[in-house]
């Protein structure tokens, strides 16, 4: 028989409030609104010297690092073939070229995110990305396996599982 050992991280410290918009069907892009998103982690892995998956502490610190970055902002792509983001020192212009619609936003109100939409599915893999690379930091080992669930709208949650393999 062989054994699994996971940890979770569901807390309620591990929010963010963000606007966004995306497109869907091709080329209907959605108006402009904000989710008060809802972050969970899931950690496998062999159990170390302390008989832990991971330091909960370490996860805890470094999640909640992450979602004060997205907190407040609004959320962009900078691959989407149809929304153009363009910033320049003080603002960000934003078009959706199939029907002209453009918005400008203060530079420092925007986090350009590199996803070709703001998906939750893809906000899920950006937060596993970077909870990834600053453990991998902090602790000086890679994770596994990791999955990032976003929940932007109590129940609509868009997941996303990383493996090294």
């Amino acid at each position: 028989m062989s054994e699994t050992y996971r940890i979770r991280l569901d807390k309620e410290h591990h929010v963010f409030a963000a606007a966004h918009f995306i497109t869907f069907a091709g080329d209907i892009c959605e108006r402009l609104h904000g989710h008060n998103y809802r972050v969970a982690v899931e950690i496998a892995g062999p159990l170390d010297e302390n008989s832990y998956v991971i330091d909960f502490i370490a996860a805890r610190d470094e999640l909640h690092a992450i979602t004060d970055q997205l907190d407040h902002r609004m959320l962009l792509p900078d691959s989407h073939p149809l929304i153009k983001v363009v910033p320049d020192e003080k603002e960000v212009r934003v078009t959706f070229t199939p029907d002209g619609r453009r918005w400008i936003f203060p530079l420092g109100d925007c986090l350009i995110l590199p996803v070709p939409n703001t998906t939750a599915e893809l906000l899920a893999r950006w937060i596993g990305e970077q909870l990834r690379t600053r453990l991998a930091a902090r602790l000086g080992w890679q994770i596994d396996w990791l999955q990032v669930a976003v929940d932007e709208n109590h129940g609509q949650i868009g997941i996303c599982e990383l493996t090294s393999k």
